[in-house]
C-alpha cells in the first residue's frame, strides 16, 4: 500500500523571485489599492499606515534587512529542493489554488483534483509580460517553464482519490485538462509552476494536482474543512494498492498582501500541533486575499495528521516593502 512518507510546505509569492531592490515597485499599486485585507477587516493604505505605526515598520524595511531576509528565503528553498531531491518520492500530491489562470468566476469548484496525463507548462509571452510591472514579470521565471512542457501526472492515483474522497464525504470536481482561465492562459498555475521550477527543479515526479479555492467567495471551504479535507486525501493515498512513498506538497501563503506575524504564528502552531480544533476558532474573515493561501498549507496539515506525521518550520521570514504593512510573510516547513 501506498504511504505519505513527508510533506513540504513553501511560499510562491513573487517577492520570492524578485531581487529585493525590486521589492518597492509594488508599493505604488499597494497605495491605489482601497481594500487591504488585514485581522478580519479591510483598510485603505494610509489607513494601515495609521494602524501600524508603533510596530516601526520603516525599520523593516530598509536595503539591508531587505536583503538579509531575501537571502533567507532562498536558503529556505535550496534545503526544500535538497531534502525533495534526497527522498526521490515516487509520487507527489500538490496542493495549491488558482488565481483565473483556468477557472473563471463562472466556475470555481471549491475543491478539485486534476487526473489528466499531464499538466501543461506555457511560457509567457512578450505581450504578456508587458502587461506586468517589472518585478512581477522578473518573477514568472521562477513560474512558468522557458519552453512548451508537459508536467507527468497521475491519472489512476487521481481517479482512485476522486473516487476515495467522494466516499468519504467531500463532492470534488475533476479535471482531465486544464481550460484558459479568465487571465487568458491554460498553463499550470504559478502555486505550482514555482514548486516545478524551484522546489522540483525542472525534474517534476508523477503527480496529482490538487486545487482547493480558496481565494474567491462564495463557496471557500473553511479552514477546519480544509484540515478534514487532507485527512481524506491521506486516506485515500494509503488505500492505493502500489507500494509507493508519496509526498504532500502545500504551495502558497503565508500572510499577504499584509503582513501579519501574530496570525502566522497562530496558524503555524495549530499546523504544527496538527489540532484540528484550533482551526475551527479562527473566523473566515481572516483568511482572505492572499492570506487565505494557508488554507493548502491546512490540506497538508490534514493529510499529515492523519499519516503521522509532524511539521519541523524551517524559516519564518516577513518580507515587508512599505511602512502600511504590506508585503508577504514567507514560510518553509517539512513533515516528517
Amino acid at each position: 500500500m501506498a504511504r505519505i512518507a513527508f510533506g513540504l510546505g513553501t511560499s510562491h509569492g513573487p517577492m520570492l523571485s524578485i531581487p529585493p531592490e525590486f521589492w518597492a515597485d509594488r508599493v505604488s499599486a499597494d497605495r491605489e489599492n482601497p481594500q487591504h485585507f488585514f485581522k478580519g477587516r479591510t483598510y485603505t493604505f494610509n489607513e494601515l499606515v495609521d494602524v501600524q505605526r508603533e510596530e516601526r515598520l520603516a525599520e523593516q524595511i530598509t536595503p539591508q534587512v531587505c536583503m538579509e531576509r531575501h537571502a533567507r528565503c532562498q536558503k529556505a528553498i535550496r534545503q526544500l529542493g535538497d531534502f525533495f531531491e534526497e527522498q526521490k518520492p515516487d509520487a507527489v500530491v500538490l496542493v495549491g489554488n488558482d488565481q483565473m489562470e483556468v477557472f473563471t468566476s463562472d466556475h470555481i469548484p471549491a475543491f478539485a483534483v486534476f487526473w489528466g496525463q499531464y499538466m501543461e507548462g506555457h511560457p509567457r509571452t512578450p505581450e504578456f509580460l508587458a502587461k506586468l510591472n517589472r518585478g512581477v514579470a522578473r518573477a514568472e521565471a521562477d513560474r512558468t517553464p522557458p519552453v512548451y512542457t508537459q508536467y507527468p501526472c497521475l491519472p489512476d492515483l487521481g481517479r482512485h482519490m476522486i473516487e476515495s474522497v467522494t466516499a468519504d464525504g467531500f463532492d470534488v470536481a475533476q479535471l482531465k485538462k486544464l481550460s484558459v482561465g479568465e487571465i487568458g492562459v491554460n498553463s499550470a498555475p504559478h502555486a505550482y509552476g514555482f514548486v516545478y521550477r524551484r522546489v522540483m527543479r525542472d525534474k517534476v515526479v508523477p503527480h496529482v494536482p490538487v486545487f482547493v479555492n480558496t481565494f474567491y467567495p462564495p463557496n471557500q471551504p473553511p479552514a477546519s474543512r480544509c484540515f478534514e479535507f487532507g485527512r481524506a486525501l491521506a486516506r485515500a493515498i494509503g488505500s492505493w494498492p502500489e507500494n509507493w512513498r508519496v509526498a504532500v506538497i502545500a504551495s502558497g501563503g503565508l500572510t499577504h498582501f499584509v503582513v501579519d506575524e501574530a496570525f502566522d504564528a497562530r496558524v503555524l502552531d495549530a499546523i504544527r500541533r496538527g489540532d484540528a480544533s484550533a482551526f475551527q476558532g479562527i473566523p473566515e474573515e481572516m483568511f482572505q486575499s492572499g492570506t487565505s493561501e494557508i488554507k493548502n498549507w491546512i490540506v497538508a496539515a490534514g493529510a499529515a495528521a492523519e499519516a503521522g506525521l509532524t511539521m519541523k518550520l524551517l524559516d519564518y521570514v516577513p518580507c515587508y516593502r512599505s511602512e502600511a504593512g504590506t508585503g508577504s510573510a514567507m514560510g518553509f516547513a517539512q513533515w516528517c
